[in-house]
C-alpha cells in the first residue's frame, strides 16, 4: 500500500531575475510531484519547464486508467510498471522539447532540468534528468538522493576537488545532461522506502546553491508546516542573494502501509 503524504509548492523569481523559468506540479491525484528548471533565455526557458510539468501531467492522466495504452517507447522489463511509466513520461517530454525547437527557431537551445516523485505501493520512486535535486529529512538527518548531472559532479567524482576549489569551480551552472538537448535522454531512477514523519523536498538549483544543506535542515526543522517551510525556505534562498528562481515542492509522509 502506497504511503500517504501531504503536499505543497511554490516558486519564486528570486532577486536577480528578471522572469521565471521554473515549473512545478502537484498531481495528487496521480501521486506525482514534480520540479522543473527550464534554461535557454527569456521565453523559452519557461516553455520548456511548462512542456515537461504538461507532458507528465497528460501521459499520466492518459495511462491512468487504460494499462493497455500505447507507449511512444518499449517497456523495459528489468524494470517495474511505474518505473517504466515514469521514464517513459519523461523521455516523452524531452522529445516534445527537442522537436519544438527544431520546429521553432526562436525556442533553439530551450531546455529544462526535471526532477519527479511518483508515490507508489513499493515507496516513492525518483526520477531525474539535470541538476535539480530530491532531498530526504529524516529524523533530523538530510539527505541528497539525487547526483547532480552537472560539470562540477563529474569533476568532483573524478578528480576529487577540495572544499575550496569547489567553492570556486568557475562552470558551477553547467549541466551535462537536460531535457531538450537531444533527441533522446538517460533518465535516472531511485526507489526510496519513507517513514512516517519523512519530508521529500525536490528543489531547484535556486534553493540548493544558496541555501546550504544544514540551513535546509534547520529551516524545515524549524517550520509550523509545509507551507511556512516552503515561505521560509524561499526567504532563505533570497536572504543568500536570490541569484536564481527558486522553486520547492515539500512532501510530507503522513503514514506508511
Amino acid at each position: 500500500m502506497a504511503a500517504r503524504v501531504f503536499a505543497a509548492g511554490e516558486t519564486n523569481v528570486g532577486m536577480k531575475r528578471s522572469h521565471n523559468e521554473d515549473s512545478f506540479g502537484v498531481m495528487d491525484s496521480h501521486h506525482l510531484y514534480v520540479v522543473a528548471d527550464g534554461m535557454g533565455g527569456h521565453a523559452s526557458g519557461e516553455v520548456a519547464s511548462r512542456m515537461a510539468i504538461e507532458t507528465l501531467r497528460d501521459f499520466f492522466a492518459a495511462t491512468a486508467n487504460d494499462p493497455e495504452a500505447t507507449w511512444p517507447y518499449k517497456m523495459d522489463k528489468s524494470r517495474g510498471y511505474e518505473e517504466n511509466r515514469l521514464i517513459t513520461g519523461i523521455k516523452l517530454a524531452n522529445l516534445r522539447i527537442y522537436e519544438a525547437q527544431q520546429r521553432d527557431p526562436k525556442l533553439r537551445g530551450m531546455g529544462t532540468t526535471i526532477v519527479a516523485a511518483l508515490v507508489v505501493d513499493e515507496g516513492v520512486l525518483i526520477g531525474h534528468v539535470g541538476d535539480s535535486r530530491v532531498y530526504r529529512l529524516r529524523d533530523g538527518k538530510l539527505e541528497q538522493l539525487t547526483e547532480d548531472h552537472s560539470l562540477l559532479n563529474d569533476y568532483i567524482k573524478m578528480k576529487k576537488l577540495s572544499e575550496e576549489e569547489i567553492r570556486n569551480f568557475p562552470h558551477k551552472n553547467v549541466i551535462v545532461r537536460a531535457l531538450g538537448m537531444k533527441d533522446h535522454v538517460k533518465v535516472d531512477t531511485l526507489l526510496d522506502q519513507p517513514h512516517t514523519g519523512d519530508v521529500y523536498v525536490l528543489c531547484t538549483d535556486g534553493l540548493s546553491g544558496p541555501v546550504s544543506d544544514e540551513e535546509i535542515r534547520a529551516t524545515l526543522e524549524g517550520a509550523s508546516d509545509l507551507r511556512n517551510a516552503l515561505e521560509k525556505l524561499i526567504a532563505r534562498a533570497n536572504e543568500n542573494g536570490g541569484p536564481d528562481n527558486i522553486t520547492c515542492v515539500l512532501l510530507k509522509v503522513i503514514g506508511v502501509g
